[in-house]
């Protein structure tokens, strides 16, 4: 048994080309990875919840009209608040301020207008008022990404 030994001759510019081609392989398939992950701000528009400023809805009393006022950031409902309450709708609508206080309350609590509750005194003022925030926070909720940038 003879043992034939094989030498194996390597050509320094082999070497380097290759390496060369081994390394741009690997930024090439990283460049791919990163070009086609998914966004981190797409990830975050997703959860945001409202587009954050203020937003009014009306309501109509005999010839007076009544805005709620709605203040929002993006995840949370900051303040709710009556504007243009005249005296004679006051006057004649004692239960708005102090029902719009009730559901603040509460609103605040669970940054949702659902499962609210109130008592049998001022439940068309407050479903009436319940009504405004809703419209007003559809006017804040986020639309879904439309952009063709």
């Amino acid at each position: 048994m003879s043992a034939k030994t094989k030498i194996v001759v390597l050509h320094m510019k082999e070497l380097i080309y290759t390496g060369i081609f081994a390394v741009l392989g690997i930024l090439l398939v990283l460049l791919l990875v990163y070009m086609f992950s998914p966004d981190k701000d797409e990830e975050s528009r997703e959860t945001m919840k409202y587009v954050a400023g203020v937003y009014t809805s009306s309501i109509i009393f005999n010839d007076k009209t009544v805005d709620v006022e709605v203040v929002v950031d993006e995840n949370k409902i900051n303040s709710i608040s009556l504007v243009n309450l005249d005296e004679t709708v006051t006057a004649m609508y004692p239960l708005m301020q102090p029902a719009l206080d009730n559901l603040k309350e509460q609103i605040y609590k669970n940054q949702s207008t659902d499962n609210l509750s109130y008592s049998d005194d001022n439940q068309y003022t407050s479903m009436v008022l319940i009504h405004a925030i809703d419209d007003a926070l559809e006017k804040a909720a986020a639309a879904p990404e439309t952009e063709a940038e």
